[in-house]
């Protein structure tokens, strides 16, 4: 009777605990940023297949993606306390390279283009 009552309440607390959590993931996740664009030539054009970096500056861990048909990168998941670096390269040429700020609060941030010279 009283391993029943025990184990009742240990089940108890691992409720709450596994409630808890989820609630404090969801906060975190409403809590993290997006960073999109397009990668351009000199002349405006989208360029498809170009590889986009982000570099988070207090971490230095680089994440890459492909540009889709029409030039557009998108980045999801980000943390709203790091700086990022932005670059693209395409062809053995590589665009200018920006900063995403900390201190932008916005959530998904449109950044600017990334144009190859």
């Amino acid at each position: 009777m009283r391993n029943a009552r025990r184990l009742c309440n240990l089940a108890a607390v691992i409720a709450l605990f596994a409630v808890g959590t989820k609630a404090q993931d969801k906060k975190r996740e409403a809590q993290l940023r997006t960073v999109r664009g397009v990668v351009t030539d000199k002349s405006d054009n989208a360029l498809s297949g170009s590889v986009v970096f982000l570099k988070n500056m207090r971490t230095n861990s680089v994440r890459s993606s492909y540009t889709d048909d029409t030039g557009n990168y998108r980045f999801s998941g980000l943390d709203p306390n790091a700086d990022y670096e932005l670059h693209a390269e395409k062809d053995n040429a590589k665009s200018a390279t920006r900063t995403v700020s900390s201190f932008d609060s916005r959530k998904d941030r449109n950044s600017a283009t990334l144009p190859f010279p």
